[in-house]
């Protein structure tokens, strides 16, 4: 039994593929002359917050770049996180031995 893998895809072709579907005004066809799942660009659609036929002030680029942001400061704040648990807990670890 062949194991399938996962394929991922870059932002822009996402993007670019959310822009043709737009265009021709299908997501069917759209996927089909892309080799995806229709289900693909109506996943990314929603990740863009665009609706079917609907025009949106911000480009899909724009909307990427919020999405990736907003990932960048997600982790950010993880790793900030961690680092002030660690200095409490060394806080406390020093201020202990202080004691004794």
């Amino acid at each position: 039994m062949e194991k399938r893998t996962r394929r991922s895809f870059t932002n822009e072709f996402k993007v670019q593929a959310v822009e043709l579907s737009e265009q021709i005004g299908s997501n069917d066809e759209a996927a089909s002359r892309l080799g995806i799942k229709a289900d693909n660009i109506r996943t990314w659609k929603r990740q863009l917050g665009r609706k079917s036929n609907s025009k949106d002030s911000r480009t899909p680029a724009q909307v990427m770049a919020d999405l990736e942001e907003i990932k960048r400061l997600k982790k950010q704040v993880s790793d900030l996180e961690k680092t002030n648990y660690i200095l409490k807990k060394a806080a406390a670890f020093f201020s202990q031995d202080h004691l004794k």
